[in-house]
């Protein structure tokens, strides 16, 4: 691959959540900051939506990870279950053993039995899930329901929603309106901004190991931050196509034209692309008509 031909120890771009390359802008540290004040204060239910590819599943781990020893977590990536098949995904990962065949009673007992250890030695337990819009509304009641678990002091369990907006639609829903109202904190991730785009490329850059002055021109990142709508995962995939053209050409800085041409062959760059030249389009002929009146006149 290109790292050699760049200075790089690792490809800076991957689409993987790797925590080592959390990008601590404006909006990224404050979900953190929030996320980290309502587990240490207990709360029961806490959300977090965004759009897709805006980091969630970077945020949940980089989260997990910033948590002390005072916090045992569970994390369950795909939470499209059953509420019995949520609780033993719960169950497995608050290492409880379990037979195949326990009935529901049991589970529920086994889980609050492990929970209340925890309180007793001292240790909070999260539960983090991931794509959480995917969760039917069974499973979303049963989760409140495990928020009932509780000592006089504090709830046993607090539960993370990550989710795209979707949630935010689901939650309304008549069926599980005691849930929403148990939601106590909550944070809508946005894309980056123009000059986010700009940091949030040298950032990873200089995780990856780069040492040079300016890899991507100013002309690439603007292009950049026009094709990928300022979403990380569009940045990821597009900087990461311009890098290998760039290597393919045996330049050693990326340009406009390289980010341009990575967007041709990104499919979900291109609705992000074309708003963008619309828009350019809209102004020149509004700015024209405009001009029309006043010669007219």
């Amino acid at each position: 691959m290109y790292q050699n031909h760049f200075g790089l120890r690792e490809l800076p771009f991957g689409i993987t959540p790797d925590t080592s390359f959390f990008f601590a802008c404006s909006v990224y540290q404050e979900a953190l900051n929030t996320l980290l004040i309502a587990a240490r204060n207990g709360e029961g239910f806490i959300k977090i939506t965004g759009e897709v590819g805006t980091g969630k599943t970077l945020l949940c781990r980089k989260f997990m990870v910033m948590l002390d020893d005072s916090f045992v977590t569970a994390y369950i990536p795909n939470p499209y279950l059953d509420p019995r098949s949520l609780m033993l995904a719960l169950a497995d990962e608050l290492e409880i053993q379990q037979p195949k065949d326990v009935d529901q009673y049991e589970l529920l007992k086994a889980i609050n039995y492990r929970l209340l250890v925890l309180a007793r030695d001292g240790k909070r337990a999260i539960l983090c899930l991931d794509e959480a819009q995917a969760m039917p509304l069974e499973s979303l009641e049963a989760l409140r329901l495990l928020t009932n678990l509780e000592t006089e002091k504090r709830k046993l369990l607090q539960i993370v929603l990550f989710g795209q907006p979707e949630l935010d639609a689901k939650l309304q829903h008549e069926s599980i309106r005691q849930l929403t109202q148990r939601i106590t904190f909550h944070y809508r991730l946005k894309p980056l901004s123009k000059d986010d785009v700009e940091f949030y490329v040298s950032h990873r850059l200089s995780i990856a190991g780069f040492a040079g002055s300016r890899l991507f021109a100013r002309d690439a990142v603007r292009m950049l931050n026009a094709t990928s709508g300022g979403v990380p995962r569009l940045i990821n995939i597009l900087a990461h196509k311009a890098l290998m053209l760039t290597y393919g050409e045996g330049k050693q800085q990326v340009r406009a034209r390289h980010v341009k041409a990575a967007a041709k062959d990104t499919a979900a760059a291109r609705s992000s692309i074309f708003p963008w030249m619309w828009m350019g389009i809209a102004t020149v002929l509004i700015a024209g008509t405009g001009m029309g009146w006043v010669v007219l006149r």
